[in-house]
């Protein structure tokens, strides 16, 4: 589906199609992580708010932090690369505790497991 880059969207409609709440989107706009224009004294979001807003949503679902996607947005669009620099640093230490969590959880299946089949085992032998 094309998206118009002239359609001007409220509140509202960005909560709805991004499932978040309107105090959400006010609290990005607190943030400085959002800064939609005004028609009167309604607030009013450019394709490029809704851009950001997608990129937003996506740095926290990869779980970034809100300080972490501030500076990412700081930098975005500024000579010299530096939010690629700052992105693939946060990256790769968000990959290392991904990874890590794995690593943990694996372990943890393992240890789960193995206390599974102790219980079948002591089940079996109460049985005969």
């Amino acid at each position: 589906m094309a998206v118009d880059k002239n359609k001007l969207y409220s509140v509202s409609e960005l909560a709805q199609e991004f499932s978040l709440t309107t105090q959400a989107l006010r609290f990005y706009e607190e943030k400085g992580l959002l800064k939609p224009a005004r028609s009167g004294r309604t607030r009013v979001y450019t394709y490029r708010d809704r851009a950001r807003l997608q990129l937003i949503q996506r740095l926290r679902r990869f779980g970034f932090s809100l300080e972490d996607i501030v500076q990412y947005l700081t930098l975005y669009g500024s000579m010299g690369g530096g939010q690629y620099q700052l992105g693939l640093e946060k990256i790769r230490m968000r990959l290392a505790e991904l990874h890590h969590m794995r690593d943990e959880i694996d372990q943890t299946i393992g240890e789960l497991k193995d206390l599974e089949a102790e219980a079948l085992s002591k089940l079996d032998a109460a049985r005969e």
